[in-house]
């Protein structure tokens, strides 16, 4: 095997034209020949290139609307050929076929054609067919051949030419063939993902996910995990679109949690008014609406101030100057927002390290899609919990009904409650949480927790009674024994919304008539792990 191969001939053929003029022109003034399809050599010889045609090549003409092209021997042999075997060679001299060099493909749209919500039929069309073979043949004979599957990866190939005498090193064609194949993976993984939609099958045989690299992290969790944040090319607003104004670069905690604030925060409407959730390690510590966006934050800081130092926080609305003034009265990590005004950036400035983000948008709390996490060989995958309960789906199973105030709160805390680690359970009044219990093995711990934060915030606040008194609870799965609802009432809760569905459900509505508690069935769980 030769270390370095000069390019003598490359075949190019894309459908983004981006940089290729250039490119083209700096192979040509190094004496490398092109061979070019379709409109790529359309392109090239308007900008007055010397192009072959790949028909010329193959003796055959570009067919059946261009599906057959480059789906011959002429071609693919010019790629898959050892140039160290003298077999091949023979075969190769004995059929005219010469080596191709370069491979500079990028596919057919069909990312970008499924996003525009086009029909079935052109989704079809915009599968390409003979790119990926190309691309697969040149990479695995990258011993002699160097592929090109990304625009950004041009200027590399020039780099790699003017420091190696116009030839290519076998390290830097290895890299490129390693790209390569984890572009046709990742195309091979939208088609078949896309399919798998179009035809209603929720579950297929295979699954394959795919994503680009975004950013390179200095570490996980922890610092002795390597990570990296990959964009699997949706444009869902999130974290994965936003634009970052200002601040350190994100960190792989920064990101989950950042993720876990906006997605919790989307699920109010900003034409019902400003909702604010802070989140600490990917659960939420404080969340309110409010008439404007500093109250929403002022109420949600107001749940647990403690845990909110060093937070994450979220807007559904556009972060003014006074929320942001409010902001930087504490430590806070990041801030993301749907837009952002000139003052309330020019207010961040002055804190270097807090980043600020903004969408431009809400992702729909409603949409479908899914999510998964790898287990010990293998991995699971469901639908995003996209479910939402509106009044009419509740069953009140109670003597006592909840009042029109203490439904408001029950429906505001069942939809925090989707956003809590199980166990969940969420103490809201007036719009926003006054206790949280999460993550923990019994569901009264987590019941006893979020009354005790309270206390602890009403002596923080100079109250002389814990917030929970006269709130309203969400519990994200059913209480399987009447302890849970008896804990909340100690805590003065006066409504509770639960899914219900336990062998003891009759026990526990009995204890809630008992304690005087008004409770609404939802029929629906939120589990979160």
């Amino acid at each position: 095997m030769t270390d370095r191969i000069p390019l003598k001939r490359a075949l190019i053929s894309v459908s983004d034209k981006t940089g290729l003029i250039d490119f083209a022109r700096a192979l040509s003034a190094r004496g490398v020949e092109l061979l070019s399809t379709g409109g790529t050599a359309k392109t090239l010889r308007e900008a007055g290139l010397t192009v072959r045609d790949v028909a010329d090549v193959t003796g055959f003409p570009e067919m059946m609307d261009g599906r057959v092209k480059t789906l011959h021997p002429a071609v693919h042999g010019g790629l898959l050929a050892l140039r160290d075997s003298e077999e091949h060679m023979a075969a190769a001299t004995s059929h005219g076929i010469g080596m191709i060099d370069l491979l500079v493909v990028n596919l057919y749209p069909f990312e970008e054609t499924v996003a525009k919500g086009a029909s079935y039929e052109d989704c079809i069309e915009n599968i390409d067919i003979g790119g990926p073979a190309m691309i697969r043949a040149a990479s695995k004979n990258h011993a002699f051949v160097t592929v090109v599957v990304d625009v950004q990866d041009y200027a590399a190939v020039l780099a790699e030419l003017d420091a190696n005498d116009d030839t290519t090193r076998y390290a830097f064609r290895q890299r490129q063939a390693q790209i390569a194949y984890a572009r046709t993976a990742a195309y091979d993984a939208a088609v078949s993902n896309w399919m798998a939609g179009a035809i209603g099958e929720d579950m297929p045989r295979r699954r394959a996910f795919a994503g680009t690299l975004a950013q390179g992290l200095r570490y996980g969790e922890n610092p002795h995990q390597a990570a990296g944040f990959y964009k699997d090319g949706s444009d869902r607003p999130g974290v994965a679109t936003a634009r970052q104004w200002q601040g350190k670069e994100l960190s792989y905690n920064n990101i989950n949690d950042t993720d876990a604030a906006f997605e919790l925060v989307a699920e109010f409407d900003p034409a019902a008014g400003p909702a604010v959730a802070i989140i600490k390690h990917a659960n939420p510590c404080g969340v309110a609406r409010g008439a404007s966006a500093i109250e929403a934050y002022r109420r949600a800081y107001d749940c647990d101030r403690t845990s909110a130092f060093g937070g994450i926080v979220a807007l559904n609305t556009a972060l003014d100057a006074d929320t942001a003034r409010a902001i930087t009265e504490i430590f806070t990590e990041v801030v993301i927002a749907p837009e952002a005004s000139d003052e309330a950036r020019e207010i961040f400035a002055a804190k270097k390290n807090l980043r600020l983000l903004t969408t431009g948008g809400l992702p729909d709390a409603g949409a479908a899609g899914l999510a998964f996490r790898q287990v010990a060989g293998g991995f699971l995958v469901q639908g995003r919990d996209n479910g939402r309960i509106l009044r009419s789906d509740l069953k009140v199973v109670t003597q006592r009904q909840p009042s029109e105030a203490e439904l408001n709160d029950l429906l505001f805390a069942w939809t925090v409650a989707k956003h809590v680690k199980s166990n969940a359970i969420v103490y809201a009044r007036d719009l926003a949480t006054v206790g949280i219990g999460a993550g923990q093995m019994s569901r009264v711990d987590s019941t006893r927790i979020g009354k005790r934060k309270s206390e602890d915030m009403a002596e923080v606040l100079g109250l002389d009674q814990a917030l929970t008194i006269g709130s309203s609870v969400a519990s994200d799965a059913f209480f399987p024994f009447a302890d849970g609802v008896e804990a909340l009432a100690a805590a003065g809760a006066k409504a509770v919304i639960q899914p219900g569905g336990s062998m003891r459900d009759a026990e526990v509505i009995a204890a809630a008539d008992r304690l005087g508690l008004a409770m609404v069935f939802t029929g629906q769980r939120h589990f979160r792990h």
